[in-house]
């Protein structure tokens, strides 16, 4: 099989016309000094890029039972190429999956979102789109676990965002989760969010098999909640689980996507990606490290990319461009994976 350049893609379904204009100087403005999301209790094996930047930091205090934490603005971090995208994105994540005490529904997210300056007509359409990032709630706070690209081109880009979110409804608290593909192009005025793709990883399965069970209980591989979902489903290759638990024998990793929320074809092509298929997975901090961050030492990232190949992958991409390799363009670098590592299987 001929290597694939990493898979992020356009999904089904085009982005349309609409022009949510979002740029990163009014989003600061609008979120008062947006601090990194370090304000929400970590759920098991899911962390904020904050909280991996500070992985021996004392740990926040739980909420009180029946509470929810408070909702804390995710921001970019050093080394970000176009951060008023991600911006973009996440913001309109943010005003959707974060409502107060009765203000659940469809209008009141319809609501959230026209309150940012968007048209009401605009501000429905991404209400409608949302799906398991707007629950049955009567109080919600979601907590931006990363934000990544599945597809960076001059014009056009996908911010792939994992997300945690605590719901409450009467005194009963839920924890949850999902994973957006937020498809945005750039304008005159700046990025332009066009579309929401919420990942829906689908049901559960009986049981997901012995390697699945075992990456889910292996405390060095952090997991959204939506790639734990994938993962519960069964529909993940062998493969990357194998994968997984392999470099978790030397190394601490924090996964961004799996299989939902990741668009369905390698981004501005038709080829088909490997994530939908359940054959790849993206790691977007390795020992606590977040790959973005120009401080984290190049080489953590380069070995931990050929750890990735000796383990089977056939397509690595991150930040770097390795020579070498057991076969033909095993490496890859490019502006998409310079805020993680992919890594994908043949089969």
């Amino acid at each position: 099989m001929v290597p694939r350049p990493a898979p992020h893609t356009s999904p089904s379904g085009g982005a349309g016309r609409r022009s949510l204009l979002l740029g990163a100087a009014a989003w600061c403005t609008a979120a008062a000094g947006c601090a990194r999301g370090t304000g929400a209790p970590t759920a098991a094996g899911v962390r904020t890029r904050a909280e991996a930047e500070a992985a021996h930091a004392t740990a926040p205090a739980p909420a009180p039972s029946g509470t929810l934490p408070a909702a804390v603005p995710w921001r970019p971090g050093p080394g970000e190429i176009e951060p008023g995208a991600k911006l973009a994105a996440v913001r309109l994540v943010e005003a959707l999956g974060t409502w107060p005490a009765g203000r659940g529904g469809p209008r009141d997210a319809t609501a959230r979102v026209a309150a940012l300056g968007i048209s009401a007509p605009l501000a429905a359409e991404f209400a409608a789109e949302a799906g398991p990032l707007t629950p049955a709630a009567d109080q919600a706070v979601v907590r931006v676990i990363d934000a990544q690209y599945g597809g960076l081109l001059p014009d056009t880009a996908s911010v792939l965002i994992p997300c945690a979110q605590s719901t409450r409804t009467g005194s009963t608290v839920r924890e949850g989760g999902t994973t957006i593909d937020v498809r945005l192009e750039r304008t005159a005025a700046g990025w332009a969010v066009t579309a929401l793709h919420p990942g829906r990883p689908g049901r559960p399965a009986t049981d997901p098999g012995a390697p699945a069970r075992a990456v889910l209980a292996q405390p060095r591989i952090a997991l959204p909640p939506g790639s734990v979902a994938d993962i519960r489903s069964g529909a993940v290759h062998q493969s990357v689980l194998s994968a997984m638990l392999r470099l978790a024998d030397a190394y601490r990793f924090s996964v961004s996507v799996v299989r939902s929320g990741h668009p369905v074809d390698v981004f501005g092509t038709s080829r088909p990606s490997d994530h939908p298929l359940g054959r790849a997975f993206d790691v977007w901090a390795v020992d606590g490290r977040p790959v973005v961050d120009p401080a984290t030492p190049r080489s953590l990232i380069t070995a931990f990319m050929r750890a990735a190949a000796a383990a089977g992958s056939y397509n690595v991409g991150g930040p770097v461009r390795l020579s070498g390799g057991t076969r033909p363009n095993q490496f890859f670098s490019d502006a998409t994976h310079h805020d993680h590592v992919h890594i994908g299987f043949a089969a």
